[in-house]
């Protein structure tokens, strides 16, 4: 098992300064395979419990899954509060016409059978005799409830559609709580009545599956009640088949019943629960229980653990049958040497493989377990889920077995260097593991191999709605894929292949704004055009810099839209990370590798037009004052401010260096190319004002005497 990483859990939010230090707990995360490669090729994740019993359960020929959980909880318990009852009423008001409604109302509120079979004379027999062995039950009469319901069963079928499910499931009821009172009679003994219920149960069953109406899915509920009797008469083994089948078929309740089955089982004595192992559902029902970790606080397992797990893998030895379920309990207890005995007899299933591969690993054989997880992906179906999970470190993860064991296997091509086959088994889990494949798409592909991949297999997917954009829908992994290489383009300055890849009208509008303004900065014949040109691409990096230029993964994090930062595992050789791989990685890493770059890649170009102009121009200063403001509170900002106060004019507003900036006019900063040298000569020449003033008097009279005196010679 893993330990606890809490630093991950305990992730934060910037909330003031735009790289301010005030922080808020963020939310969950999905788990990462990447992080820590060993322990994700080591654990094997539990399964689902109500996946697992889906198993366990018969299809019953007939019945329809269930349609509605929270009417079905009604009808399981005893409940007679105002939430079942509206449900019946609004059933029983669809069912007749609107003269009639009042009057069945007005029936169910009596308290004597015999007198709603007086003034319900105009209902249908059926329906009349049915309140009336209601209204019995709710008083209390069990025995005159039975007679009624059973009269509604003897009405020839076609006259009792509406309520024969109804009578056979309210005759049950009524014998098992006649059952609790005691009786002289033989025929009328708790275990008699109990199996006249049965026998009830089973034809609501029967009438559903048949053309008889069953709108409050009454034939399902029969599986439940009969489960129950059969748990207390002792026979479990028919308790659980029930329940699964009432599971199977879409019964939250059947699903609790189970869950409440096993905890039960498991507090039995040693001696009763070795006896009830010996059923080969009991068994399996506390396999899924034990391999899906019901109860479980993250990694920390209940004291019962143990010793329920060995006295299920004890029972099962020899056993054929869910051997592949028995492997993987083995492993997760940690016993390798059952495990590989069971796999003897677990033929070729996915779960079977998968645990294959992981003993292969142990055993270093990494060849062997590439192959036994290549097979493991082809035998699990592509739509099996085991729903969600927690980790130990609180991370989530959406378990298609599927996805986890291609994100497993990718770790080992990693490792091999087939990095282009890593990425597209993590590719494939789409949203699953899409942080693990965005970190190999930016980190470890080259530029030209994600290309490749992309422009092969990854197509354009349809704009979005404007109801998905009102809705905040998130884009298809495929759209996520193909931004994400159009940043990387314009990152490493491919600036004309980029902006198709973008997803909106746009985007691909500021990366193509983006990338020309570069290409002017290189191109421009004037030192201002240079200026003004990477001075536009600083404010598209500043201002759209997540969208156009962010990273995906570490360190802007644009999968989250930039809101969280999260540790990032180090940069080291590792059990499956090799140095080729770290290579790889170190080559693509952001510059600086801080969050929020591209903030200071904008500061950089403001720099770089700062460069191409006169200092002593207004242009000048504001161009430092922009880039400040972009990268506050950092050391770039101060950098900047430091460079102005040596080079930069006075200009009034610089109080407030970074805040409150004018706009740099390029338009003027060029007569300063002419102006500022001499400004520079004046600047110079100012300490020696009396010395150049007398040699600038005396060069004039020595040249006016030599003029005078060449007239002269002339004359």
């Amino acid at each position: 098992m893993s330990t606890r990483n809490w630093p991950r859990h305990l992730l934060c939010l910037s909330l003031s300064l735009p790289l301010g230090s005030a922080l808020a707990c963020g939310p969950d995360f999905p788990l990462r395979l990447l992080d820590n490669r060993e322990q994700s090729l080591a654990d094997l994740p539990e399964t689902n419990f109500a996946f697992e019993v889906s198993r366990l359960g018969q299809a019953i020929a007939g019945l329809k899954p269930a349609t509605d959980a929270t009417l079905r909880m009604y009808w399981y318990s005893d409940d007679t509060s105002s939430a079942y009852r509206k449900q019946r009423d609004e059933v029983e008001a669809s069912e007749l016409p609107e003269n009639l409604r009042a009057k069945v109302a007005q029936l169910r509120t009596l308290q004597d059978p015999q007198q709603v079979e007086q003034q319900g004379a105009e209902l249908p027999e059926e329906m009349r005799l049915y309140i009336a062995g209601a209204v019995a039950f709710d008083a209390g009469n069990q025995a005159q409830a039975a007679e009624y319901f059973r009269k509604v069963l003897a009405l020839p079928a076609e006259q009792r559609k509406l309520r024969s499910t109804w009578a056979a499931y309210s005759l049950g009821r009524a014998l098992v709580a006649l059952s609790a009172e005691a009786s002289d009679d033989p025929q009328q003994t708790p275990a008699a009545l109990q199996a006249q219920a049965r026998l009830a149960f089973q034809q609501v069953r029967e009438l559903s599956a048949g053309d008889f109406s069953d709108p409050l899915e009454l034939g399902i509920a029969s599986l439940g009640e009969e489960a129950r009797l059969a748990k207390l008469n002792g026979d479990w083994e028919t308790a659980v088949q029930l329940y699964a089948s009432q599971s199977r078929l879409g019964s939250s309740t059947g699903y609790s019943s189970l869950q409440q089955v096993a905890g039960e089982l498991h507090q039995l004595p040693d001696e009763s629960l070795r006896e009830q192992l010996q059923h080969p559902t009991v068994q399996k029902l506390l396999t899924a229980y034990l391999l899906s970790r019901v109860g479980w606080s993250f990694d920390e397992q209940p004291a019962y653990t143990q010793r329920l797990t060995q006295m299920v893998l004890d029972s099962a030895a020899g056993s054929l049958e869910y051997a592949d379920r028995l492997a993987a309990l083995s492993y997760q207890k940690g016993d390798f040497t059952m495990a590989k005995a069971f796999l003897e007899h677990a033929g070729d299933g996915g779960l079977a493989w998968w645990v294959r591969a992981k003993l292969a690993l142990r055993d270093g054989d990494k060849v062997q377990a590439a192959a036994a997880y290549a097979k493991a992906a082809a035998a699990f179906p592509k739509d099996e889920s085991w729903g969600s999970r927690r980790t130990p470190d609180w991370a989530y993860e959406s378990v298609q077995p599927g996805c986890r064991v291609e994100g497993e296997s990718a770790i080992l091509a990693l490792d091999r260097g087939d990095y282009l086959q890593a990425f597209d088994q993590l590719y494939r889990s789409q949203d699953i593991y899409w942080p693990d494949a965005a970190t190999v798409a930016e980190r470890v592909l080259t530029l030209d191999e994600l290309k490749g991949y992309v422009d092969a297999h990854v197509t354009a997917p349809p704009p979005a709605t404007q109801q998905d954009k009102d809705n905040y829908v998130r884009r298809p992994v495929a759209a996520q894929l193909r931004e994400l290489l159009g940043r990387r383009l314009l990152r490493e300055g491919r600036y004309d292949e980029a902006p198709a890849y973008f997803d909106t009208p746009e985007l691909q509008a500021t990366a193509q704004a983006y990338g020309q303004d570069r290409k002017d900065a290189a191109s421009r014949w004037t030192a201002t055009g240079r200026a003004e040109a990477l001075y536009a691409a600083g404010k598209l990096a500043r201002k759209s810099g997540m969208e156009i230029l962010g990273y995906e993964m570490a360190p802007d994090y644009r999968w989250l839209g930039g809101n969280y930062s999260l540790e990032s595992p180090e940069l080291k050789p590792a059990p499956f990370l090799e140095e080729a791989e770290i290579k790889r990685q170190q080559g693509t890493e952001a510059k600086p590798n801080q969050r929020y770059h591209y903030r200071y890649v904008a500061a950089d170009l403001a720099s770089q037009a700062a460069n191409q102009l006169p200092h002593s121009s207004q242009a000048f200063a504001a161009v430092l004052c922009k880039a400040a403001g972009w990268v506050a509170g950092t050391d770039q900002e101060i950098a900047l401010y430091q460079r102005y106060v040596e080079q930069g004019p006075y200009v009034e507003w610089a109080g407030n260096f970074g805040q409150q900036c004018q706009e740099p006019r390029f338009d003027q900063a060029n007569r300063r190319y002419l102006t500022q040298p001499i400004h520079t000569v004046r600047s110079a020449l100012r300490p020696y004002k009396a010395l150049v003033l007398t040699v600038a008097v005396a060069l004039l009279g020595g040249i006016g005497w030599l003029w005078i005196r060449r007239r002269k010679v002339k004359q």
